[in-house]
Formats: C-alpha cells, structure tokens, sequence
C-alpha cells in the first residue's frame, strides 16, 4: 500500500489549493475513493516487502546448506 503519509501530502496541498472552493467534496471523495481502491488492490509497504525478500534469501541460504549436506551424507553412505 502507498504510505499514508503520501496521500496525507497530498491532500494537504489539494486542501491549500482549494481552501474556499466547493470543489473540497470531490477533493474529500476523490481522496476516499483513492483509499479505498488501494485497499481493494491488497498492497503491501515497502518496510514488508523487504522483510520478506531478506526473508526468502535466508531461506534459500538454509536449503542450499541442506541439500550440499544431504548430498555429502548420500555419497558418504553409498561409499560404504
């Protein structure tokens, strides 16, 4: 999801532009509107994604160390 402080800023220049204007109901609609579509969209932040990339490197670190060892006890084995 884009960070709120993204939609924050820019809602805050829409409202200094249109401070006295009845153009501030589409400005409000259109920002809830704008919500509730990237809400739908079922975004992650980027702080998650990152996680869950070091995450995934981790985790394949771990299988590779695993299958050289389950390859070395498999030649061991059937050197016997």
């Amino acid at each position: 999801m884009l960070d709120p402080k993204f939609l924050e800023e820019i809602g805050a220049k829409m409202s200094a532009l249109l401070a006295n204007s009845p153009v501030k109901d589409i400005e409000k609609n259109t920002k809830a509107l704008v919500s509730g579509a990237f809400a739908k969209l079922d975004l992650v932040t980027r702080e998650e994604f990152d996680v869950q990339a070091q995450v995934l490197a981790r985790t394949r670190d771990k299988l590779k160390e695993l299958e050289a060892r389950v390859e070395a006890l498999e030649k061991a084995r059937s050197g016997q």
